[in-house]
């Protein structure tokens, strides 16, 4: 039994912190639903949502193969193997990225706060900064199990979620499944919103040390799909229930005001915060095991210090405003990660994995 709950949690924890790195800010207020799905109706959307998943897995599945042949556990020395001299195009695309997450966590955190509490933003801001870095002093164990830990956490509120919006706005929701219209790019934002995120793919190679075999790293990366793809699909039947979430700056606040739960809004926003938290430490963890990794020894200020300062620079990037870094910002990230990842990954990657195995 001991060692069955070891295998579950040896294929379980990469998905967990896949689904915690990527929900962020956007996907989690349903911003990033919205300008992705909703957009093209109720079936079109979950379609594209399938899209995103069969990407993601199939992504995560030969990344995690790749890591596991080469022993490799960090994005540089991943993107080393695969990329060599071209490496440096990945770092470049990752950076931006990573920027454009904090600006999108940041300005969500201001938002929760100003809405939950009615206080200005920047003490969001500031709560979201003092947790992220001290996550980030912590270490990778410390990490790790707040991340899996959390995603349990965010699964059961989302659950309870969709169960009350079932049952008060079931009858809107059946009425969308009715709807013909489909709209013609689900396929294509399907692709885009996978393409985007795919950038956090290699930060998840530090909880992939334990795989033991082929199957455990495919089986691992099709199941980080599967578990990265189900809350927004769950989002979408919700927000395609409530009128007025399509063009709103926080989709979910809108579904709240009309469930009328008071309780439940604050679960939900508590455990979104912790969420953006997540996102936040997960992206500065990759480039601070990235900076550190040749290094035998790091203070504990260094790792504040870095945290400190990418908080500052996520600051400034959300002045910008969560719908324009989200509509503007990360749309841009999309052909960044097809040409510097996915592409070599799915081709020169599975070469490599193959040519490994034969000898």
């Amino acid at each position: 039994m001991a060692e069955k709950l070891r295998t579950l949690r040896r294929l379980l924890i990469p998905g967990f912190v896949f689904q915690s790195i990527v929900i962020g800010g956007g996907y989690g207020t349903g911003a990033e639903i919205m300008e992705y799905f909703q957009k093209n109706g109720f079936v079109g959307g979950l379609l594209g949502i399938g899209v995103t998943l069969l990407l993601w897995s199939a992504l995560c599945a030969i990344t995690f193969e790749f890591s596991r042949v080469f022993r490799v556990y960090t994005y540089q020395g991943m993107m080393h193997l695969l990329l060599r001299r071209g490496a440096v195009f990945f770092e470049i695309s990752y950076l931006a990225m990573l920027l454009m997450v904090l600006g999108a966590v940041t300005a969500s955190a201001g938002a929760t706060a100003q809405q939950l509490l009615d206080v200005r933003p920047e003490y969001g801001y500031l709560l979201l900064a003092a947790c992220t870095v001290l996550l980030s002093v912590k270490g990778t164990a410390a990490i790790e199990k707040a991340l899996s830990a959390w995603s349990y956490v965010l699964y059961a509120v989302y659950l309870l979620f969709m169960v009350l919006c079932l049952y008060r706005f079931g009858d809107a929701i059946a009425a969308q499944l009715q709807l013909p219209e489909i709209g013609r790019g689900w396929a294509v934002s399907g692709a885009k919103y996978a393409f985007y995120n795919i950038g956090c793919v290699p930060l998840l190679l530090y909880t992939l040390r334990d795989c033991q075999n082929r199957r455990d790293a495919i089986l691992s990366g099709l199941l980080s799909g599967v578990i990265g793809a189900v809350p927004a699909a769950l989002l979408l039947v919700v927000l395609s229930g409530v009128e007025g979430t399509l063009g709103a700056e926080v989709p979910v606040a809108v579904v709240f005001e009309a469930l009328d739960l008071p309780w439940l809004y604050w679960t939900f926003e508590i455990v979104l915060f912790g969420t953006l938290i997540e996102t936040g430490t997960g992206y500065i963890k990759a480039l601070d095991d990235r900076i550190c990794e040749r290094r035998a020894s790091v203070p504990p200020l260094f790792h504040a210090a870095l945290a400190i300062a990418l908080c500052a620079a996520g600051y400034g990037v959300a002045q910008m405003g969560l719908s324009r870094i989200i509509a503007k910002g990360y749309s841009a990230m999309n052909w960044a990660f097809l040409l510097t990842y996915a592409l070599p990954m799915t081709t020169r990657g599975v070469w490599m994995i193959r040519n490994k195995s034969d000898k």
